[in-house]
């Protein structure tokens, strides 16, 4: 059994109504992985804006495994001092990651949010030694369109998380970085300049398995 976390933030855990790219991921390891697998974390819910709390279950399907590490704000901060308990509790072998936004956006500069990954996997390696991650760079949003100096963040913070990656990479704890999707467009893949809609959820999912196949051998190609 293949027990696969997904770790991020608003774009992960998505907001009631969402598919979120947790379940297209789902749908492609169901039908191009061959062996058991299972999408494992301790929460399983949606973000409900109008509540501002994440409570809700109303997912535009709901029958797939909503299992993920995920919150709406938080970041490698957050996480960080999370992760160990979620990876020993759910024994996680696989952690697809999607962070960094929030934290250059609110908490963190590039500098510190990069210590916060080298945190992040250290701890979670504390509760599986073994365990894999494909990471996710972060992918600009409106504000950096329109905000250079934090346009300069995201990407002063995606040099120093490859860095990272390359540098904390090991056999056996292996560090993927995945490749941003290389035809995303936050003015056709989001509904508001930063969340994905349902063809930005697929160009999610399809780095990490596209990113899975090519360095791990796992599954196939999204949408192969």
């Amino acid at each position: 059994m293949l027990r696969f976390m997904p770790v991020g933030d608003s774009m992960t855990i998505g907001s009631a109504g969402e598919h979120t790219w947790r379940y297209r991921m789902w749908q492609h390891l169901r039908d191009t992985y061959g062996g058991p697998y299972a999408l494992v974390g301790p929460r399983e819910t949606l973000y409900d804006k109008a509540t501002d709390a994440p409570t809700s279950y109303e997912y535009a399907d709901p029958d797939f495994p909503r299992a993920h590490l995920a919150g709406w704000g938080e970041g490698w901060l957050h996480m960080a001092p999370l992760i160990a308990e979620a990876v020993r509790t759910q024994r996680a072998d696989v952690l697809l990651v999607s962070l960094g936004l929030i934290d250059l956006g609110f908490y963190t500069n590039a500098e510190q949010t990069a210590e916060n990954v080298r945190r992040f996997v250290a701890e979670a390696r504390t509760a599986n030694p073994r365990v894999r991650m494909a990471v996710l760079p972060v992918i600009p949003n409106v504000r950096a369109a329109e905000d250079a100096p934090f346009a300069a963040q995201v990407t002063r913070f995606n040099e120093l998380l490859a860095k990272a990656v390359a540098d904390l990479d090991e056999p056996r704890s292996p560090l993927l970085l995945a490749s941003p999707p290389p035809s995303y467009d936050i003015h056709l893949d989001t509904y508001d300049g930063t969340h994905p809609n349902a063809s930005g959820e697929r160009k999610i999912a399809a780095a990490f398995a596209d990113a899975m196949h090519q360095a791990w051998g796992v599954g196939r190609p999204y949408g192969g």
